[in-house]
């Protein structure tokens, strides 16, 4: 092997884990929604969860992101420990699946249907394709495709380059001697342990192994303790995103670390009694990547079938390891691991959004209740919902705007676009019900009195503002544009009903019905339970129009009002179902 064939290696395992890189982040991207769908239906069944793993691994190839996301879940509250113990040992299984890929670069037949299986006879048509749908896809799913083409491309030509490079070490008695090591069952663990923790991927260390399988040194007796040792290293990645994390996040980490320590001191014992006591002479035969893939297989299985009926055991065994802490902990709320998966990450930030739509629609519901009478604790919630309001928005606000600087799907990029628009807007209307605290205190505590013609016109823009405060938080909670659709035409009521109601305090002033200090009171309310009204519209409006793409809400808002038969009809419906009692004379 001479210094030519060192860069050809080193280029090679390059391409390799550059080609691995960008595959597994298209295919995230790609999958993106189908993981919320998986993960969505997740129980904390056995069978489920370990499916969910092996489901995930195979489709986005890394069990260490698996692994990584499971973390970020469990720090997020989002997983229990016992769902996640289930989803790494199925994750464990589903790596499985890309040394059988690999495998196909070993494939000898002289059939042309053998061949047309090889990566090198395919491969440049998938690059081919793949760049088309890259320059021709600037964003979206078709980028992605292209960028999974080309991912695979590279990384099937990074692997034949290696083979290529490491060849000539078949004719190096040396390297056959080094290789003799690692039959040493302690030197092999550790060795593919450190190889693994290196390349931060167990995936792309069975593919460096499978590459020197060309030599026909590496022997059975041999790669079975590397391909043990490759299992530990692997934790590597999940126990360094762990830092930091909360108590059930680092016992999460913990169990990928126990279960791949476990089920390898099981196995290489086993392994070491039978060889001792029986004579197995395919151990010094030399192994090729389909023999590789498969001991990587059956290994992963018998780890899977020792453990998985003991998680329980396992889940305790964490728990003792990392006890309760004297005060118990809230989860994060939006963990910066789950950016390693921006889909995720986008559903995550809905899933918090909506946890904020409901705090500002039960904070107004409060607050319309304190005009009525008022009660402390009432009060105190609607001052907790508003400051937690305030919270979620610089929260979300800093996550969204990071989140949007990552490589999205469309969907997700439109999506995180309307979740900006929406967390300005319910935290303007939790403000506002602070607002209505705040003049039904003043209200309370001056003992302020308004007549009873009064009483019933505001009951009729409370009930309106209600009506649309619920409208608004069920189109975006339920995805229901029917009640989107209904929000603005009910908001232009609110507003006419609002400078109605204007306009006839000041006619009650001026015959000296009402006092001068309730119309400062009364023009407060009115401003306010308008505001309420028009930022539900907003929400509403930013619902509807980033289903098709625009941006420019007033122009939307105005051809709507303009050009639709349905608002028209809407906005009857809510004229009459809202009509005052007639003009005083």
């Amino acid at each position: 092997m001479n210094f030519f064939d060192v860069l050809s290696l080193l280029g090679g395992v390059s391409l390799f884990l550059f080609g691995m890189d960008q595959m597994g982040s298209a295919l995230e991207r790609r999958a993106g929604a189908g993981l919320k769908t998986m993960l969505g239906r997740l129980t904390s069944g056995k069978a489920a969860g370990f499916l969910t793993g092996l489901a995930v691994t195979a489709v986005i190839q890394s069990s260490s992101a698996t692994t990584v996301m499971v973390v970020g879940f469990v720090n997020s509250g989002l997983m229990s420990l016992r769902q996640a113990i289930n989803v790494i040992m199925g994750a464990n299984v589903g790596t499985t699946v890309t040394a059988w890929i690999f495998s196909l670069t070993g494939l000898e037949s002289e059939s042309i249907w053998v061949q047309l299986l090889k990566p090198a006879s395919f491969t440049p048509i998938l690059a081919l394709v793949g760049v088309i749908c890259l320059m021709r896809g600037r964003q979206g799913r078709r980028r992605d495709t292209g960028v999974i083409l080309l991912g695979f491309a590279v990384l099937m030509t990074g692997m034949e380059m290696m083979s290529a490079a490491v060849a000539p070490l078949r004719e190096v008695p040396q390297f056959g001697r080094v290789l003799l090591l690692f039959t040493n069952p302690i030197l092999g663990v550790l060795a593919g342990a450190v190889l693994t923790a290196v390349l931060q991927s167990s995936s792309a260390a069975v593919g460096v192994l499978q590459a020197l399988t060309v030599t026909g040194q590496v022997t059975y007796g041999a790669a079975i303790p590397l391909i043990m040792g490759q299992n530990i290293g692997t934790c590597v990645t999940a126990m360094l995103s762990s830092v930091g994390t909360g108590r059930n996040a680092r016992r999460a980490a913990l169990v990928h670390l126990s279960f791949n320590v476990l089920g390898s001191a099981v196995w290489l014992v086993i392994f070491q009694l039978v060889r001792t006591f029986l004579a197995l002479p395919f151990l010094d035969r030399g192994i090729d990547r389909l023999g590789i893939a498969a001991v990587h297989s059956v290994f992963n299985i018998l780890c899977t079938l020792l453990l998985l009926p003991a998680a329980g055991a396992l889940e305790k065994l964490v728990c003792r390891l990392i006890p309760e802490p004297e005060c118990a902990e809230q989860p994060e709320e939006l963990d910066e691991r789950l950016m390693a998966t921006p889909a995720l990450a986008v559903q995550r930030c809905r899933d918090v959004t909506e946890r904020m739509a409901a705090l500002a629609d039960g904070a107004v519901r409060d607050a319309l209740a304190e005009l009525t009478e008022h009660d402390a604790s009432r009060a105190a919630r609607i001052r907790a919902a508003e400051a937690d309001a305030d919270r979620y928005e610089d929260l979300l606000g800093t996550y969204l705007v990071r989140l949007s600087a990552l490589p999205l799907s469309e969907e997700d990029t439109v999506e995180v676009s309307e979740l900006l628009h929406m967390i300005g807007d319910l935290e303007r209307i939790s403000d506002h019900a602070v607002h209505l605290l705040d003049a039904a205190c003043e209200i309370s505590e001056k003992k302020i009195t308004f007549t009873p013609a009064a009483r019933a016109e505001l009951q009729t823009l409370r009930a309106a503002v209600a009506e649309a405060v619920e409208l608004a938080v069920r189109a975006f909670t339920a995805g229901d544009l029917s009640a989107a659709a209904q929000v603005e035409p009910l908001e232009q009521v609110v507003d006419e009903l609002k400078k109605k109601l204007r306009a006839r305090h000041i006619l009650r002033l001026q015959r000296g019905e009402c006092s001068i200090e309730a119309g400062f009171i009364w023009s407060d309310l009115l401003t306010d339970l308008e505001r309420v009204a028009a930022h539900c519209s907003s929400i509403a409006a930013c619902l509807l129009e980033m289903r098709y793409e625009r941006l420019d809400l007033h122009g939307y808002l105005r051809a709507v009002r303009r050009g639709s038969a349905d608002y028209a009809a809407s906005y009857a419906d809510y004229r009459c179902k809202y009509k005052l009692e007639q003009d005083i004379e």
